[in-house]
């Protein structure tokens, strides 16, 4: 029995093992096709979207929310360039106050930040040269009471012939000498700062006064006090007692590189903003290009006058400007972020013409303004593209295309 009862069980082993290997190999053929069929297009990448080895990709419903698709238009550009400076005085209204004359610093009557007008006093000093030009003043004016007093007798007495004509004649002369050498005496004074009420109480009180008046030679603001009582002062000294600036301007100073030079020139638009002033504008002029480029860097220095007629920009401030070196042009333009630039270093945009296919495309990419791209080939106006999310597109692309 126990023979017979073998011999029927492996009769009937591979009745009972056959329907098992077909459950299992139903099994295998269904998890290949989960597996294979979760993109319809052959090529499926680790993001989910598909991409043909022509550069063409296929994205899933869920990986489209994370990309933006909009038509390329026409926006208008304008040549220019961009670089960084810093601003600074304008030194061409910018004066350093020193004494025309040698002297010892007696008051100090304005600081540094002060407003001041043309003529406003700024200090005194007492100068030997001004006790000089006074005393010729005092002796001057003394000669000439005396000439006149004796030139009022001469013609008294030659009227009655009581006096030579050549005595006469030399009456005449001295007086002259004396008016000629008391004006000299007082245009002197007025060269020292005196006004004619000065020159005149100097005069009559035959008196003194040493003190010299050093006023601003210009409307602006003080930017620089370097004065101080009994500290000796002289023309040309370094630094000088006093700067006062005319603020309603400033300059900006910028180091752009030498590729830039042919296409700048002197009174071109300037704009200019600073982190202190967002969402503003300073605008200005190109003043001055240098004549030589610096040799360590390669760069050029120019500099541009900004009005600034509120006194709000402030020296060494960094700033950013652009130049505008051409008229405006109308060009297909795409957002900063639909353009990705590959590894050879060619710029790339992704066109679709249904917003779930997209295949990648050269173009030609030329200014940057506004956060868009100029466009100068390869796209037309129309065409649809995408914006933020492009750079997922093309990693996806590369990520198929090494498997």
């Amino acid at each position: 029995m126990d023979r017979l009862a073998t011999a029927s069980l492996t009769r009937a082993l591979p009745a009972l093992l056959l329907p098992a290997s077909r459950v299992w190999g139903c099994a295998a053929v269904a998890l290949l096709g989960c597996l294979t069929g979760c993109s319809a297009q052959p090529g499926a990448n680790a993001a989910g979207g598909s991409a043909a080895a022509s550069g063409t990709v296929t994205l899933t419903t869920t990986q489209l929310r994370a990309v933006a698709v909009a038509p390329a238009a026409e926006r208008t550009f304008t040549v220019e360039h961009s670089a960084v400076g810093v601003i600074d005085f304008n030194e061409d209204r910018t004066v350093q106050v020193s004494p025309p004359y040698q002297g010892r610093v007696v008051r100090v009557v304005a600081r540094a930040g002060d407003h001041v007008k043309r003529g406003q006093l700024l200090f005194t000093i007492a100068s030997p040269d001004l006790v000089q030009a006074e005393s010729t003043l005092i002796a001057a004016a003394g000669t000439l009471q005396l000439t006149s007093q004796a030139l009022r007798r001469a013609q008294g007495l030659y009227a009655i012939q009581g006096m030579a004509q050549k005595d006469y004649e030399q009456a005449v002369s001295d007086q002259q000498t004396a008016v000629g050498a008391e004006r000299a005496a007082r245009d002197a004074l007025r060269i020292f700062g005196k006004s004619d009420a000065d020159i005149d109480r100097i005069v009559q009180q035959r008196r003194i006064e040493p003190e010299m008046p050093v006023p601003s030679p210009i409307d602006g603001v003080i930017t620089a006090r370097n004065a101080a009582p009994g500290m000796l002062v002289q023309p040309g000294a370094s630094p000088a007692p006093f700067a006062v600036a005319d603020v309603s301007s400033k300059w900006m100073l910028a180091d752009v590189p030498e590729t830039d030079a042919p296409s700048l020139a002197l009174g071109q638009s300037v704009d200019v903003t600073l982190v202190a002033f967002p969402g503003r504008s300073f605008h200005g002029r190109i003043s001055y290009i240098a004549e030589a480029v610096d040799p360590a860097t390669h760069r050029i220095r120019i500099r541009s006058e900004i009005t600034d007629p509120r006194d709000e920009l402030r020296a060494q401030m960094l700033a950013s400007f652009t130049v505008h070196v051409g008229g405006a042009t109308r060009s297909v333009a795409v957002p900063y972020d639909a353009v990705v630039r590959e590894g050879d270093g060619t710029m790339t945009v992704w066109v679709t013409s249904d917003r779930q296919r997209f295949q990648r495309r050269s173009v030609r990419v030329g200014e940057q303004q506004d956060g868009y791209d100029q466009i100068l080939g390869g796209l037309a106006a129309g065409e649809l593209v995408a914006g933020s999310g492009a750079l997922f597109i093309s990693t996806a692309a590369i990520q198929d295309a090494a498997q």
